[in-house]
């Protein structure tokens, strides 16, 4: 009898057949289905405010995405198309310069090379300011400035003087100083004359010094320096006489020197002077060129001779007039 229990226990185990098992692995598919869609939306419900996902975020993608493919398909046809170069002609000077500087200009043959005389008579023709222009003279010369001895430089009186009003300053002390403003000095003086200075006032146009002061200048080197105005034994303006210096300055006397590029600059006289006047000046300044020559200079010393006025047109001299 318990034999046949056992058996019974044994034969009454639970059988699940092949269709149940498929019907709870589906439904236990579609509740995990829909509780990772339920966390989607909890996770998407969190971000659409704020974040890459936001509705917002994605227009400002799109909109950065279509801006570059616009910049791509530009770039794409501006290379497939030819570049279109425009091409404007160069003016000359001549041409942008204003109604007189053209008039005056015509006067004037471009490739000719005037004899000296010729050029400052023209000079005065082709002046185009309503003042008194000043005649400038430009020479081309074939030195290198960056050697110590081909740094041409020097000083000089023109005959006619300048035509211009010098104003003078002497710094010395009191005896030279009373001397300097008998000789025609517009300002002397030695510790009020400083003080001047540091309060950077300067009504001067030429400052001329005495050797044992220029020490108290040095402070100061910063200031006249750039206008050209410190006192140099070179240019006559640091000496013991202040009174020959003062009546030099006054009478015309100019200083010179070669820029970076050779060339010296100067002013030889006004328009009124007329040819005579200014003739005699041209030939000193050509003189004093002539006497400071390098000696280790090889080659042509002078390349080229221009004169002209304030604002007016070039006119070319022959090298030979030097």
């Amino acid at each position: 009898m318990a034999e046949a229990k056992k058996a019974t226990k044994k034969t009454t185990k639970k059988v699940t057949t092949p269709e149940v098992i498929d019907g709870a692995d589906q439904i236990d598919s579609q509740v995990t289905a829909q509780a990772s869609a339920e966390t989607q939306e909890v996770v998407e419900a969190k971000t659409t405010k704020a974040g890459k996902r936001a509705p917002k975020a994605v227009k400002e993608a799109e909109e950065k995405d279509a801006k570059e493919e616009r910049k791509a398909h530009k770039a794409e046809v501006e290379a497939s198309e030819p570049k279109k170069v425009v091409k404007n002609p160069t003016r000359t000077h001549t041409e942008r310069a204003g109604k007189k500087f053209r008039k005056a200009a015509e006067l004037v043959e471009k490739d000719k090379q005037y004899g000296i005389k010729e050029a400052l008579e023209l000079a005065g023709k082709t002046a185009t300011t309503k003042f008194d222009s000043t005649v400038e003279l430009h020479i081309n010369l074939g030195v290198d400035p960056r050697q110590a001895d081909q740094n041409v430089r020097d000083n000089l009186v023109l005959p006619n003087g300048t035509g211009k009003i010098v104003r003078v300053a002497v710094l010395a002390d009191a005896d030279d100083a009373s001397a300097a403003i008998k000789a025609g000095a517009d300002i002397a003086g030695h510790e009020d004359l400083l003080k001047e200075i540091e309060k950077g006032k300067i009504d001067f146009d030429i400052l001329i010094a005495t050797p044992a002061l220029m020490a108290k200048l040095g402070k100061f080197a910063r200031v006249l320096g750039p206008k050209g105005l410190m006192p140099n034994p070179k240019s006559g303006t640091v000496t013991t006489d202040v009174v020959k210096a003062v009546q030099q300055s006054k009478a015309g006397r100019v200083a010179y020197r070669v820029d970076s590029t050779g060339i010296v600059h100067m002013g030889v006289g006004k328009v009124s002077f007329g040819e005579d006047k200014l003739m005699e000046n041209v030939q000193a300044v050509f003189s004093s060129i002539k006497s400071n020559k390098p000696g280790s200079l090889k080659g042509n010393y002078v390349k080229a001779i221009t004169v002209t006025t304030t604002m007016g047109p070039a006119i070319k001299v022959l090298i030979s007039e030097l």
